[in-house]
Order: C-alpha cells, then sequence, then structure tokens
C-alpha cells in the first residue's frame, strides 16, 4: 500500500528520515469466506453465491489467530467473498479486537443495513471498507446486481453515522476510470474518512478480464487527480486519507510530481520513498483463503505456500525453500527487463510480480503495468512501452505530458 496522503504531509512537515523498518510481523488479508452475494468482475478470488466446501471452522480460525498473534501479526483484515456472510464473523472479529489485533472489515457494504449495524457497531472494528467501482450504473454493472451501489452506499452512510471509519475502495480499470473524479467528489460531500484506489492486478476474474486494465495514460491522469486532491487536504488541514495499491511505481510518479511543483522538497521526498521501499508481497503482506491456504498476498491465489490445517502460518512465512517466497523476500530482488535496469529500483522495489508472472510465465521479468516512460525511468536500450498522449476522458490533465 503506498500512502499517498502520508508523503503530502511530509512536503507541509517533514521528518527525519531514518533505515527502513518493518513492521514485527505481516498485515494478514484473510478471506474468511468465499461466497459473496455479487460477482464483480475483478474478483480476485472468484466468489460466488454458493457455499465452498472446506473453509476452516470456527475452532481452527481460533487457533491461528492464537499462532498469527505470538508470530507478533499487528493487523487483521477480515475479507471474502464478503464475510458479513459467515455466522461467526462477530464471534471472529470480537476476540481478534479482544486479543489486541488492529481489525478491519473489507466488505462490498450491501448487507451493512439497520438490521446489521448495531452488530458492526459494537464490534468497535479499527476500519471498515467498502468497495465502489464507480457511480451508479457503472458500480452496478461492474457487480452484476441493479441497486448495489444505492445499497453500499446507504451502509456507508450508517457506519458514519456511528462514527465507524469507513473509507472507499475503487479499483480503476478502462471502463470506470471517467467516475474517479465524481468519486472522490462523494468522499468530500459524504465526509468518508479515506480513499484507496487499487490498480487492476492480474488475479481471478481481474486476469481475465485484464484487456480492461486502464491504458498506461489514463493511470498517470488518474495519480495526478489523486495526488492534488491529497495535497489540498493538508492544505486545508482536512484529515482524509488517500492511498493506492497494486502498483509501485506510484511512488516513482509521485517524485516526479513532487519535482515539478515542490522542487525544494524532493531530495526529502526521494528520501522517504527509498525508506518505504515499495513493493512488500511475501514480506509485509500475507493472506490466507477461506481453505486456509496461505499466499504472498491476496494476487498470488494461484500460487500455494502450505495451509494452516497442517502447518503453522509462523512456519510457512518464514519458509523460503519455495521459490517465489525466496525472491520475494530477497533485499534487493533479482529482476529483469526495464524493472532491473530501473532507476528508481529502490523505491519500488520491482513492482508487482503477479502481473509479469500472469502475462509471461515469469515472475522475475518487468511488470507490465509500470506507467512510466523509459526516459523517465533512465532505459534508453529497450523499445519505447508508453506513447504519452492526453487522454480525453477525465477532465483533469494538471500534468499531461
Amino acid at each position: 500500500m503506498f500512502r499517498v496522503s502520508q508523503f503530502m504531509r511530509e512536503l507541509h512537515d517533514p521528518t527525519p528520515t531514518g533505515p527502513r523498518r518493518d513492521p514485527p510481523g505481516p498485515v494478514v488479508i484473510w478471506n474468511l469466506v468465499r461466497r459473496c452475494n455479487l460477482q464483480c468482475k475483478h474478483c480476485y478470488s472468484i466468489s460466488a453465491d454458493v457455499d465452498f466446501p472446506g473453509e476452516l471452522s470456527t475452532g481452527q480460525i481460533y487457533d491461528v489467530m492464537d499462532d498469527l498473534k505470538a508470530f507478533r501479526v499487528p493487523v487483521l483484515i477480515l475479507s471474502g467473498g464478503e464475510p458479513m456472510l459467515r455466522p461467526d464473523l462477530y464471534d471472529i472479529s470480537r476476540r481478534a479486537k479482544d486479543m489486541g489485533f488492529y481489525v478491519g472489515l473489507s466488505t462490498n457494504g450491501t448487507l451493512i443495513d439497520e438490521n446489521t449495524i448495531d452488530a458492526v457497531a459494537a464490534i468497535g472494528y479499527d476500519y471498515v471498507g467498502v468497495s465502489l467501482d464507480g457511480l451508479g450504473v457503472t458500480h452496478d454493472r461492474f457487480r452484476c446486481k441493479e441497486g448495489a451501489f444505492d445499497a453500499s452506499l446507504a451502509g456507508i452512510r450508517l457506519c458514519l453515522e456511528r462514527d465507524i471509519k469507513v473509507g472507499v475502495r475503487f479499483t480503476v480499470t478502462q471502463d470506470n476510470v471517467d467516475d474517479l473524479e465524481g468519486l472522490l467528489d462523494l468522499v468530500d460531500r459524504e465526509g468518508i474518512d479515506k480513499f484507496y484506489l487499487s490498480h487492476l492486478n492480474y488475479a481471478g476474474r481481474g486476469n481475465k478480464n485484464r484487456g480492461d486494465d486502464a491504458h498506461l495514460r489514463m493511470t498517470r491522469d488518474a495519480m495526478d487527480l489523486l495526488f492534488d486532491r491529497a495535497y489540498g487536504y493538508v492544505e486545508k488541514g482536512i484529515e482524509k486519507e488517500i492511498v493506492t495499491g497494486n502498483n509501485d511505481a506510484d511512488g516513482v510518479y509521485l517524485l516526479q510530481w513532487v519535482r515539478k511543483r515542490f522542487p525544494d522538497e524532493a531530495e526529502h521526498i526521494h528520501a522517504k520513498l527509498v525508506q518505504w521501499g515499495g513493493n512488500a508481497s511475501g514480506v509485509n503482506v500475507a493472506n490466507i483463503d477461506n481453505l486456509g491456504t496461505v499466499h504472498p498476498d491476496t494476487m498470488w491465489w494461484h500460487h500455494d505456500l502450505g495451509n494452516v490445517k497442517e502447518r503453522p502460518f509462523s512456519e510457512i512465512w518464514m519458509d523460503t525453500s519455495d521459490p517465489i517466497m525466496a525472491g520475494l523476500k530477497a533485499r534487493p530482488r533479482t529482476v529483469s527487463g526495464r524493472c532491473g535496469s530501473c532507476r528508481h529500483f529502490a523505491i519500488c522495489g520491482g513492482n508487482t510480480r503477479v502481473r509479469a508472472y500472469q502475462l509471461t510465465g515469469d515472475a522475475w521479468t518487468e511488470d507490465p503495468a509500470c506507467y512510466l516512460t523509459d526516459d523517465e525511468i533512465g532505459v534508453t536500450d529497450a523499445a519505447p512501452r508508453l506513447k504519452v498522449t492526453p487522454y480525453k476522458g477525465l477532465r483533469h490533465h494538471a500534468a499531461a505530458g
């Protein structure tokens, strides 16, 4: 995850730069259930409204939680499918809170209503993230259900009424990029605490729909818009978080944005970006799926590291006999192509390896979704990857060209 707002605050109030420090254990995104009441076109878990056999029992989940706590995992993100379809969700959530985990709920929001909001509020979730794929009919088309947008927005409003920190998650593609500005306006209008833009990753139905991945020029325009909004919040003293995920080139693009607008602060931001270090799959981010299988992150469901029914998570996570895990945990990672030659490798860490794997079968070649030009990354002997021409859909072109 790339914390855009954190870097914008560094522009206003710089803090000392120290060595990179990893958290004591990985953030664990836990797909408690695969069943879902929606069928989203970019779903990495390819969920459906059916029961999936072999899912972890309540007792098995509690045993895993004990191991995670002993392994110093700080954060549990309870996800699905739709986690609110799991009957023991509140029991699991309550136990996690009692154990001292930071507990997030990742939901489509449609099941947060007048009948469930009391139970949700009683848990004291540290954060509730609700996915929106656009405004109105755009969201409904992505979710394959009429009225899904209205139901999700109603759930968000109920959370806000109960003072639950809530955020909007948005996966950008060619089919919904034109709704980005309107979604940000919605976040402002509704007083929503956080906005998370996810770049499309080639996993699950997202892999099947990768032809809809936002054009590289669109990505640049979208990031310009996000950066301007995030800096505007800092200037106005508004406490709102903007973060991105699944494309660590965002850090390098932010550095370019800073160099154009705040050249005197570029050296400091560069140091902070290197301290961040980019992609953390297999290191600071982990995934446990509904069957108990461990993956380097949620986009690696095709690659199994082991199962918590057979071995503790703590053993699986530290086992580098798996070549993917060995490569992900290596510092620096060994990658080829444009990523291997990039002068900003220390910032993004080679970006997202799963896209390279899905496209080529080689996890260590260049990330095909890097949206920076060869000149920008210092690669002069390769074929051009990006034709920088304005995209006419977004109204915002502050940094086009």
